[in-house]
């Protein structure tokens, strides 16, 4: 079973929506650290959607910033762009007999760029301060409860409980090492120290505007280190990042349906490939603040009001895929014909409203997130058409999340990656996940999460029930996955798609032969 990678939204608007996936394979790209045949000449200049607010490896909330992260730091474990888990920083690693300690064997040759070695202890005082931290990415490693370190290269994670998803989290933020010498300083907020490719050079580099980072002489495994010089513009604004990369300021970028024919008009790569999934969470489905919603029909009849077809044209463009179901199909837990779950039938939902008692509607608020007026607008049409009315109030950006959260709204629209079975139920099912803030679950759904939880390299197979379940039970109303649209100078760089990621990984890149 693969574990791979979390990605965010292409906009900015989804990226502010969003707060937020083995076994051992073999080294693939990682290398053998002895000198490889990588190339340390030339530069490579990408556009990033977001800014880095902090260099602390526990602060790091990756996504859009993974390529950043990764010239400063290695990870535990590297992701394959299929999404394969290999050995980085930790050459081999195994679960005990009830998945609940990982054992990792650590490299001998790595040191920091301020001369600490990494060992045992540095791979500790790392996951203890990510613990410790509580950054924006804290609860991929929740079900850690301690690590031990075994001898000079050998930790022992110990879980709380299985974690079908912790070696995918040990490619994540939590998998970052840095020196253990500078962890929780003020210093490494702005100047990273870690084991990576490159090193940051301050004096070329200005926070929200470009990171620049030069080849790490030391640096163990010259596979990944491709280019002399790595630089990272900052564009947050969409019409910025295409004149960037058609004026060839950046080799490449990520756009959005909004622009790229303009990118298309000048000739220049396009990468389209599904990674998030954008709709409605159906959270209130008990009924405490809309008592209709406890009624499943009424959750069934929001969905087939939905014209998911119309809606992917004119929203995105036709740049994306229909969909009913919340798991992608990247991932083990996908159901093709759950895709067509909830095809577009007015009449089907009116019939159910009246099944359920509501022939004569009822009324809905949703809360809407400033950019997103041209969805709700069409949200509001499509619900009026089969007799549900809608309250249209808009919701601050740095509040969306946290009132998601706190369980103020009974539905919400959303932008979420389709990542593994695990994460995604962490995500968005269990009843301690972020986004299912009312606890909704029944003893058939925590059995079938049980089920997952404990199933080994059977976990995500296991996890269509979960699939099936909340599908049937209409607890979203997914409307499309969206086309993540990255464009390129093919001419300057080659670069490969990073599955379940808006972005590829640094080690992705390379000049164009």
């Amino acid at each position: 079973m693969k574990f791979r990678p979390l990605a965010v939204s292409l906009t900015a608007i989804t990226a502010t929506a969003l707060v937020l996936s083995g076994c051992a394979g073999n080294a693939g790209n990682a290398g053998d650290g002895d000198g490889g045949s990588g190339s340390t000449g030339g530069t490579l200049t990408l556009g990033s959607v977001s800014n880095i607010t902090s260099f602390d490896p526990a602060q790091a909330h990756l996504g859009h910033q993974m390529p950043i992260y990764q010239a400063a730091y290695d990870t535990l474990i590297l992701r394959e762009p299929d999404g394969t888990l290999s050995p980085m920083l930790a050459t081999d690693w195994t679960y005990n007999d009830d998945n609940t300690v990982l054992t990792m064997d650590l490299r001998t040759d790595v040191t920091f760029t301020d001369g600490a070695k990494f060992d045992a202890e540095a791979a500790k005082a790392n996951l203890d301060h990510f613990l410790e931290a509580n950054g924006p990415d804290a609860n991929q490693a929740k079900s850690i409860e301690s690590v031990d370190v075994v001898d000079e290269d050998t930790i022992d994670v110990n879980l709380t409980a299985a974690d079908p998803a912790m070696t995918y989290y040990l490619s994540q933020a939590p998998g970052l090492m840095g020196s253990p010498d500078a962890l929780g300083s003020e210093g490494i907020k702005t100047d990273p120290v870690g084991s990576g490719p490159y090193t940051l050079d301050t004096a070329s580099s200005v926070n929200g505007s470009q990171f620049s980072f030069t080849a790490n002489k030391d640096y163990w495994n010259k596979d990944l280190q491709k280019y002399g010089k790595v630089v990272f513009k900052v564009l947050q604004d969409p019409t910025a990042r295409v004149n960037a990369v058609v004026s060839g300021q950046v080799d490449a970028v990520l756009l959005d349906a909004t622009t790229i024919s303009q990118a298309d008009k000048a000739g220049l790569k396009k990468t389209a490939y599904t990674v998030d999934w954008q709709g409605l969470f159906l959270f209130d489905r008990e009924g405490a603040i809309v008592p209709e919603l406890a009624d499943v029909r009424v959750r069934q009849a929001i969905n087939y009001a939905f014209d998911r077809e119309t809606m992917l044209k004119e929203l995105q463009f036709g740049e994306g895929e229909v969909t009913a179901q919340v798991f992608g199909k990247t991932n083990d837990a996908y159901i093709p014909e759950l895709d067509d779950a909830y095809s577009y039938d007015p009449e089907k939902a009116k019939e159910l409203l009246a099944e359920a008692g509501y022939e004569g509607g009822f009324t809905l608020n949703i809360p809407m997130l400033p950019g997103t007026e041209s969805i709700m607008a069409m949200v509001k049409q499509q619900l009026a058409d089969v007799g549900i009315t809608v309250n249209l109030a808009t919701s601050p950006q740095d509040t969306y999340v946290p009132d998601i959260i706190a369980g103020k709204f009974p539905t919400a629209w959303f932008s979420v990656f389709q990542g593994e079975p695990w994460v995604a139920i962490r995500q968005m099912v269990a009843t301690d996940s972020a986004y299912n803030p009312f606890k909704t679950t029944s003893s058939e759904l925590q059995a079938d999460i049980d089920a997952v939880q404990t199933g080994g390299e059977e976990s995500g197979e296991l996890a269509q029930k979960v699939n099936q379940y909340v599908t049937d039970e209409a607890w979203f109303a997914p409307f499309y996955r969206v086309n993540q649209l990255y464009y390129s100078d093919d001419s300057k760089v080659t670069l490969v798609p990073q599955v379940q990621q808006a972005v590829p990984n640094l080690y992705n890149y390379s000049p164009a032969s």
